[in-house]
């Protein structure tokens, strides 16, 4: 008897086949569904986030005016030729006056250079480009 339930158990299991191949094939169109429409999602963030550091990137007038006679090209490179003593003021104005720029002149750049990079993205790039050497 045991091998008649085996032989119900198995037709039951047949019978049930397709609708089960069916439920499957559909759970795996909306998984493609899904995907498809997170990675468009993802591809309109990415394009909205380019834009967007386009925009904040474009120098607005005056962004590159010299701090105090301090380019900053000057700036740039006392910073790279200062390298981690950067927060030593004292080093700083040894390395600025190296190249012709008073301690005054220096402090007044310092902080003026990096107010218009926190404000501008344009600013910050250009300075990081000067700074690693390009």
């Amino acid at each position: 008897m045991g091998m008649f339930k085996q032989f119900k158990d198995m037709k039951n299991v047949v019978e049930q086949a397709p609708d089960m191949i069916k439920q499957a094939q559909q759970m795996g169109a909306q998984a493609q569904e899904m995907a498809a429409a997170q990675q468009a999602a993802a591809m309109q963030a990415q394009q909205q986030a380019m834009a967007a550091n386009t925009a904040a990137a474009e120098s607005q007038e005056g962004d590159f005016e010299p701090i105090n006679g301090v380019t900053l090209e000057q700036y740039a490179s006392v910073c790279k030729s200062l390298g981690a003593a950067a927060a030593d003021p004292a080093q700083a104005h040894a390395a600025a006056l190296a190249v012709g720029i008073s301690a005054e002149d220096w402090d007044a750049a310092a902080a003026g250079w990096g107010q218009r990079m926190q404000g501008g993205t344009a600013v910050g790039q250009r300075f990081n480009q000067l700074y690693m050497g390009g």
